[in-house]
């Protein structure tokens, strides 16, 4: 077997693998028995464990920036494409619970994360709303000044906090009416005011005491289960 098809093929037994057990539940001797090779061809493709496991997300990142490229492509509008980013998101989390986990709990968590590849998969990967939200801004759907490091984060880590009940085990995950709240909650916030409507501080607080409480009611709705 060629070698790039050898390094293929350990990649894909080893993300299966992983996705079902975690990093720290997975032998290597697991993914070389699957393949029926010795340990020590995993070995000298991928060094170390730690180094497969990167390799791993790192692909599956590049197979994601695939689908949102195109699909964002042909979206119009600063909102429009804002939803269908939370959404998608929302929607990988429930569609890859294993995959999410390794990232959440086992990746971010390892010595260096900072400097590796996979966390500058991952600023590329959070830099999509980035640059939405900096497009809205230019085409004038949002305000000027806006923090967009800041609202990144704020809404990525507020969707991982969300969805920590769904990855393990005791929550479901709505990602259709969380990107809806999510959009109306933020966008709402974020929007230039048409010309000419005046509004004072105590009608914006007003505002958004109603959407944030209207998406804490959405959230204790009894039939959704607990959130995390």
């Amino acid at each position: 077997m060629a070698s790039d098809e050898r390094a293929q093929e350990i990649l894909a037994v080893a993300r299966d693998i992983f996705v079902a057990r975690g990093f720290h539940s997975t032998a290597v001797t697991e993914i070389a028995g699957r393949l029926g090779v010795a340990e020590g061809t995993v070995f000298k493709y991928f060094p170390t464990k730690r180094e497969l496991l990167n390799r791993v997300i790192e692909q599956w990142y590049g197979e994601l920036f695939g689908d949102y490229t195109k699909d964002l492509s042909v979206i119009r509008g600063a909102r429009a494409r804002f939803r269908y980013l939370v959404w998608r998101h929302l929607t990988t989390i429930r569609e890859w619970p294993g995959m999410c986990r390794l990232i959440f709990s086992d990746v971010r968590s390892q010595p260096g994360y900072s400097r590796s590849p996979v966390h500058r998969m991952n600023l590329a990967y959070t830099g999509l709303l980035l640059d939405v939200v900096r497009e809205g801004i230019a085409a004038g759907e949002f305000r000027d000044h806006l923090p967009v490091e800041l609202l990144r984060d704020v809404i990525y880590g507020g969707i991982e906090h969300h969805a920590w009940g769904f990855l393990y085990g005791h929550a479901t995950l709505d990602a259709e009416r969380y990107a809806d709240q999510i959009t109306d909650l933020v966008c709402g916030g974020i929007e230039r005011r048409e010309a000419g409507v005046a509004s004072s501080p105590e009608t914006d607080l007003s505002a958004l005491a109603d959407r944030l409480e209207r998406v804490a009611a959405s959230l204790r709705s009894p039939d959704k289960g607990p959130r995390a």
